[in-house]
């Protein structure tokens, strides 16, 4: 048997390539097992604590998208290469659907465009395996109740099974709706609608003056159901010390707190980077083992938006199409790190 030059350069170029598709497919088998989802799976809320399917304390960090608004500057973005972005190159393990349920081109006068939409985003995110908040985006939910149960029914029906799908009932209730009498009646009926289909996943519950007063929360807690969370917001240039003191009575009263909008600017989405302030808070959330989705995936012209306005494309985004509030997010969202169970006291 005769071997040329040409036999053996053919046999190490074979010999090559399978060690390249073999490696391949290794390191996908590798990304794949360490995907959140499959990590944590269900959650559940113990001790006031979200903790994962292995009762470890869980932080989950991500973006969320802009108002769905029909034809207006968040609802492009509603799309499967969005979640598969933000999965991918920024690391997140969570991504907010912040679905319009006030106003013209709302869920209110357009329900099957809107709840597409969000069906998209949670469709993405289960493919990506990451974990999905479906928001009812209101300031006024109250008024609305109906429509919202119907919402809540239909998306609870459709996706029970996936332990990736958090529930927001009501995103930012105002300050002058009171929690005891308004808010936490209507969360009990949308609550036990939810339940009435899906008994395990997490549900989110905002709070009285745009999802700040968690301390009157903890006063007069929901009671009578499981895995409820209740949501903190902040806008660093705007919300410090004060805050976080409501947020510490509510912690230490036993109340679990899901931060599911925050943003580096002032509290009108505006401004620049408050890097002080949210130094402050990001230690605030690492400390308590904190998620949080950070606003807002958009190319609207002001300063909470991730996107620049020339930015049109849904992802994947390059470093100069970000905003610097942008490229600031990304980071913290790419390196923001599990805390250990042991630090947490479970």
């Amino acid at each position: 048997m005769i071997i040329t030059c040409k036999s053996i350069s053919n046999v190490v170029i074979r010999t090559l390539f399978w060690l390249v598709f073999a490696n391949t497919l290794v390191t996908f088998s590798v990304n794949a097992s360490q995907s959140p989802v499959k990590i944590h799976g269900q959650l559940a809320v113990q001790q006031g604590k979200i903790v994962d399917q292995n009762n470890q304390v869980v932080s989950l960090a991500g973006p969320s998208l802009f108002w769905s608004t029909k034809d207006k500057e968040g609802e492009p973005f509603y799309h499967p290469q969005t979640v598969k972005t933000v999965a991918n190159d920024w690391n997140a393990t969570i991504i907010r659907a912040a679905m319009s349920a006030q106003g013209d081109g709302s869920y209110l006068t357009h329900p099957d465009r809107l709840r597409q939409k969000v069906s998209t985003v949670v469709d993405a995110a289960i493919a990506e395996n990451i974990y999905v908040i479906v928001d009812w985006h209101s300031h006024h939910a109250e008024d609305n109740i109906e429509q919202a149960i119907d919402f809540f029914e239909k998306i609870a029906t459709k996706y029970h099974q996936y332990p990736n799908v958090i529930y927001e009932i009501y995103n930012e209730p105002l300050n002058n709706t009171d929690w005891s009498s308004v808010i936490k009646p209507y969360a009990e009926q949308v609550i036990k609608a939810i339940r009435a289909i899906d008994n395990n996943n997490l549900i989110l519950v905002g709070t009285q003056t745009w999802s700040q007063d968690v301390d009157k929360a903890a006063q007069d807690p929901i009671l009578g159901f499981d895995n409820i969370a209740y949501t903190l917001h902040f806008y660093a240039g705007t919300h410090k010390d004060d805050l976080r003191i409501k947020a510490k009575k509510a912690l230490d009263a036993g109340l679990a707190l899901f931060v599911s909008e925050w943003g580096t600017v002032n509290a009108n989405g505006d401004g620049e980077i408050a890097k002080e302030s949210t130094q402050q808070w990001l230690s605030f959330m690492k400390e308590h083992a904190l998620s949080h989705c950070s606003w807002s995936i958009t190319n609207k012209d002001e300063g909470s938006a991730m996107l620049k306005p020339t930015t049109t494309n849904v992802g994947p985004w390059k470093d100069d199409e970000l905003t610097p509030n942008g490229l600031y997010l990304k980071n913290i969202i790419k390196h923001w790190s599990m805390p250990k169970n042991e630090d947490r006291g479970l």
